[in-house]
């Protein structure tokens, strides 16, 4: 007998499954944030909340439900696999997610997200950053600033015709559902409407109408007038909706028929807008890191959707730090911010006036030059400076790793030494260079212009004029092993354009 109960716990030990949610010493703190994208100690709260609307079973508790249902949307696995993993049936794996996700939206979701479970009040001090206010709202009578986009949820085709021709997306080129994502500066979810469907008639800006004119989540009742709405070009249509309700609309400028560049007022007021907005493309990428609602998703799902994006966001708001936080910075950059939008790109105008753009021969090449020993020096607070953020620096290696395989060519000025130009290769188009001017002296970087659509710009550079600033004033400099660009791993890949004659069959040529 003892050798047969031996035997029964080796066989139990073996068939067992680490992943055991519901004995602690099982798995450990890492175990938990990767298995369920929360550290052990939220995963207890969440399981408190759970516990209000759901009770355990002779099968399973409620412990082992909830990883259950947060391992399914952090991994995305198919429940075949996660049904051997957990070693339990597919059935039992599919009422324990139907069970939890019904809990989660009664006791959970209503407390955490949507806009009555916060006021505007909470939203202006806990979660609006003072440089967002500073620049579109009123110092003295803050306002509620709330920043809008919709995201996309992919589905399979569906074999009912006419659903599939409400959600079959010409943009994307393929089926997909829209929630519409109602974030504060700080990147807070603070509502998520729909998921929509996806034809021509739900663009964003018929979605956002549609909201207002439903009062979709007391949406009507929370904003106030003088509330400020930052939104992409796609909502253009609902500029007189909210103008009606008078709510402040910004949104990026559009380059006017017959142009190829925003003029620098419409560049410069484009760049305030972004330096806000922004942050809800990163609150639909938090989104997507929930595996589950990156993967295409089953037609029997699209009805639970809306509930999987609402958890997740919640879940966001309650145990995720902010996106964009606050720094005693923020007023000084948006003072800064706003009084260069209402310059005069000079440069600009001195390029264009005597056709430096088109004179080839009062250039001469950077390899004829003995240095460019007085470009200044600048350190990544310079650098941050000139830019006003963040993105169009993290792109400079990959811009100058071209120019080091020689994809782009710089020249300075006979006459001017203090003035060069760079012609850098598009990262999008083969066939386009992008020519830039940098004017500077031996302290600081004076004046820029770029041809691309944005670079007429005073506020910040765009990506072109800050990786040559990259590249001449820091990279250089750096004492580091591998200061440009990124691995290259086209080595490894065939070209179907490239053929060598010595390489053809000769004997083909003479038939």
């Amino acid at each position: 007998m003892d050798l047969v109960t031996k035997l029964k716990d080796i066989l139990a030990s073996v068939s067992s499954s680490k992943l055991d949610f519901e004995n602690d010493g099982e798995m450990s703190e890492e175990d938990y944030q990767n298995l369920t994208g929360l550290n052990r100690m939220d995963f207890d709260v969440v399981c408190q909340y759970a516990s209000q609307t759901m009770r355990n079973t002779p099968t399973r508790s409620i412990r082992t439900s909830v990883g259950i249902f947060l391992l399914k949307m952090k991994s995305g696995l198919p429940n075949k696999i996660m049904a051997t993993l957990l070693n339990i049936s597919k059935s039992s794996l599919r009422r324990a997610i139907s069970s939890v996700r019904k809990g989660l939206m009664t006791s959970f979701v209503p407390k955490h997200l949507g806009f009555n479970h916060i006021s505007r009040q909470a939203v202006i001090s806990d979660h609006t950053r003072p440089l967002a206010q500073f620049l579109f709202g009123d110092q003295g009578d803050p306002r509620a600033i709330l920043v809008i986009d919709g995201t996309y949820i992919y589905i399979q085709k569906s074999d009912n015709f006419h659903f599939q021709r409400r959600t079959y997306s010409i943009h994307k080129g393929r089926p997909l559902v829209k929630p519409m994502v109602i974030c504060t500066t700080s990147g807070y979810f603070l509502s998520i409407l729909g998921p929509y469907f996806a034809d021509s008639k739900n663009n964003d800006a018929a979605i956002l109408n549609h909201a207002i004119a439903k009062n979709v989540d007391t949406i009507r009742q929370w904003v106030k007038e003088e509330d400020v709405m930052v939104v992409d070009r796609g909502f253009r249509d609902s500029l007189q909706v909210l103008e009606d309700l008078g709510i402040k609309a910004q949104m990026p400028s559009f380059l006017k028929k017959g142009d190829k560049q925003l003029s620098t007022e419409d560049a410069n007021s484009s760049r305030l807008v972004s330096k806000v907005r922004w942050v809800v493309e990163s609150a639909n990428a938090r989104i997507k890191k929930w595996k589950y609602l990156n993967n295409v998703l089953p037609t029997n799902q699209v009805p639970y959707i809306g509930d999987y994006v609402r958890i997740v966001c919640a879940l966001s708001n309650k145990f995720s730090p902010p996106l964009s936080k606050s720094s005693p910075q923020d007023e000084n950059i948006a003072a800064k911010m706003l009084y260069l939008s209402h310059q005069k790109n000079n440069l600009q105008q001195y390029v264009l006036e005597n056709g430096l753009d088109r004179r080839s021969v009062i250039w001469k090449p950077i390899d004829q030059v003995d240095s460019l020993e007085n470009f200044p020096k600048l350190d990544e607070e310079d650098l941050s400076n000139i830019t006003c953020g963040s993105y169009q620096l993290r792109l400079s290696s990959s811009y100058i790793q071209e120019h080091i395989e020689g994809e782009a060519d710089m020249f300075v000025h006979r006459e001017d030494p203090g003035l060069i130009q760079v012609k850098l290769q598009s990262r999008h188009v083969s066939s386009r260079k992008h020519s830039l001017w940098i004017q500077f002296n031996e302290t600081e970087i004076i004046a820029t212009y770029c041809k691309c659509r944005a670079g007429a710009r005073v506020v910040g550079v765009c990506s072109h004029v800050a990786a040559v600033l990259w590249f001449l004033g820091f990279s250089r400099h750096a004492q580091r092993e591998c200061p440009y660009g990124v691995q290259n791993w086209g080595d490894s890949l065939q070209d179907a354009a490239v053929i060598d004659d010595s390489d053809s069959d000769d004997s083909l040529c003479e038939e």
